[in-house]
């Protein structure tokens, strides 16, 4: 699948946000102007002004959206979601070039909030995906104690984990090891 760098940036964003939520034991990593500020800072989102109580509150709707979208049934439910979003943002295409950029389009407009920001450029990347008939490669990690987010950009649409250093590799180690115990008590037994 061939994706432009902006799309797969706004895709990165999106999931980074959604990433940020509660799941099993990891707490909400978006509590505060401070956390939202580092979100902002991590995923150098640009033109974003000082940061408010208002857009923690307005960011973090736009997370609860995008989980929606992921979580989806359907292709037409997951378009609905998205074209309420997008719209709901103001978009406002528009070509620029910042920052050492080669062109590119930002979907919000000039002077957007943080999350008229995320719901445009986030809204759109997912738009791709849906329309591309992609939909399926947004994910949650299938290791039974993470439900982290992620898009599945493999070849073969073959990703299960959210990282397979970490959710994969242990889930193999635990698979191994109970073939070890169960080989060991047939050999008992």
């Amino acid at each position: 699948m061939q994706i432009n760098h902006d799309t797969r940036c706004a895709l990165d964003e999106v999931v980074d946000l959604l990433n940020t939520a509660t799941d099993g034991d990891q707490p909400d990593l978006l509590l505060s102007v401070a956390d939202l500020g580092a979100y902002v800072e991590r995923n150098s989102l640009s033109d974003v002004g000082k940061l408010t109580e208002d857009d923690l509150g307005a960011v973090r709707s736009v997370r609860e959206r995008f989980a929606e979208v992921f979580e989806a049934g359907e292709d037409r439910t997951a378009a609905g979601l998205v074209n309420a979003l997008v719209a709901e943002a103001g978009t406002t295409p528009q070509l620029t070039d910042h920052d050492g950029y080669d062109w590119h389009v930002h979907y919000f407009a000039p002077g957007a909030s943080v999350a008229h920001h995320l719901a445009a450029d986030g809204g759109m990347a997912l738009a791709f995906i849906i329309v591309s008939g992609e939909r399926d490669r947004l994910r949650r990690c299938a290791a039974p104690d993470c439900r982290r987010a992620f898009v599945d950009l493999s070849r073969n649409r073959s990703r299960r984990y959210c990282d397979s250093r970490t959710c994969g590799n242990r889930l193999h180690v635990a698979a191994y090891r109970a073939r070890q115990r169960e080989s060991a008590e047939t050999a008992q037994g």
